[in-house]
């Protein structure tokens, strides 16, 4: 017992146990040179070895925008890949598990709330072939639903490009209408502070309509990386392209190589095509409706109607060779043009041979008997004798 409680009073043998613990002195500021940079390591006897050298920027994190990036249950592997790889792009987004297919959307406000989030990205599988993906700004909204087509994971493309992780990229809208080159030429000859601030390039066609201005808003929001963040790095070194071809949204992820100011894909690629736009986060009045929309069920259902119609016409015209053929042949009165250009052979007389023919000569020289038979034959020709 009284080395237990010898053990309780820790520093019971020194002379500060009693009182308050004492701060230590601080010391003296160093000097600074012209350049407001501290001394640089041994030049002063005594000090450390070891030099820290001061963080990359100083400034603060002042936006504290957070994406939740999560999906619903029944995924396959490259819905899967390709949220791992949106998370690995967005140094700024938080994960969470899979969420039940019978729970309803508003749940999701909830859950980006526990998580301190304002954004949020959620794939919803369906029959396990569609993928349907939400943008929402959460709790007030709006909300945008795609259809994904024609996915490419980072893994999957095998790219040449690459970025350094948590990097901050730029955001190029209708990519289509712009030289990226002259845009990758501007990042590298670091005009300004061009290469330090996150830039977003907004040309006429994501202004033309409104509601390819709100998604414009909405996608610079959640893929811009916010200044100064913790896990980001202060660095530009690629490029989220967001281009119009076809009535959908096509995404890509180039790299910009600091050489030759040249564009080298990364991935992943996705296509967005439009459903809806809703006032709230993933609900409420719908604000646009893409009118050329076509669900996975009715273009399936188109297909499966085409083949159909070939089986049916192949099927209708073996039926009318059936009734073709047994019908009565008409008949064609003879054409009195035909036999015009028509000769008749000469007639060759009838000759009847009364006597038999001789025979003909046989020309061929008469059959060798074999080696062994003229053998025999000699043998008995011998004995005979």
């Amino acid at each position: 017992m009284a080395a237990a409680a010898a053990k309780r009073q820790r520093g019971s043998g020194k002379g500060s146990a009693a009182g308050p613990k004492k701060k230590r002195a601080r010391k003296a500021p160093e000097e600074k040179d012209g350049k407001g940079n501290g001394p640089p390591p041994g030049a002063v006897a005594g000090q450390e070895e070891h030099f820290v050298p001061p963080p990359v920027s100083q400034g603060k994190w002042k936006n504290k925008e957070r994406v939740l990036i999560f999906s619903s249950r029944g995924i396959n592997f490259r819905t899967r890949h390709l949220m791992k790889d949106l998370r690995t792009l967005m140094p700024h987004s938080k994960a969470d598990t899979k969420m039940d297919r019978k729970d309803k959307l508003f749940v999701i406000n909830e859950v980006c709330e526990m998580k301190n989030c304002n954004k949020c990205i959620y794939f919803e599988a369906k029959k396990k072939q569609d993928l349907y993906i939400w943008f929402s700004n959460v709790p007030q909204g709006p909300s945008a639903k795609f259809l994904v087509q024609n996915i490419h994971t980072l893994a999957e493309l095998k790219m040449t490009g690459n970025c350094l992780k948590g990097s901050r990229p730029l955001l190029s809208f209708d990519a289509a209408s712009i030289d990226l080159r002259q845009l990758s030429s501007l990042v590298v000859s670091k005009i300004g502070a061009f290469c330090v601030f996150l830039k977003y390039f907004v040309l006429q066609a994501f202004d033309q309509e409104p509601h390819y201005a709100l998604l414009k808003e909405l996608f610079i929001q959640i893929f811009s990386t916010p200044q100064y963040h913790p896990k980001s790095q202060p660095f530009v070194d690629h490029v989220f392209t967001f281009s119009i071809t076809d009535r959908r949204i096509w995404f890509r992820n180039y790299q910009i190589v600091e050489e030759d100011a040249a564009l080298v894909e990364i991935g992943p690629r996705l296509v967005l095509n439009l459903i809806k736009i809703f006032q709230g986060s993933f609900g409420g009045p719908t604000l646009y409706e893409n009118p050329h929309y076509q669900s996975p069920n009715m273009h399936r259902r188109a297909i499966r109607l085409a083949t159909a119609a070939k089986f049916r016409e192949k099927q209708q015209m073996k039926e009318l060779q059936k009734i073709k053929k047994k019908e009565e042949k008409a008949l064609i009165p003879e054409d009195p043009t035909e036999q015009v250009f028509e000769t008749p052979a000469e007639e060759k007389p009838v000759e009847i041979e009364l006597v038999k023919p001789e025979p003909k000569i046989n020309l061929k020289k008469k059959k060798k008997l074999h080696q062994r038979e003229r053998k025999l034959k000699k043998k008995l020709g011998g004995t005979g004798a």
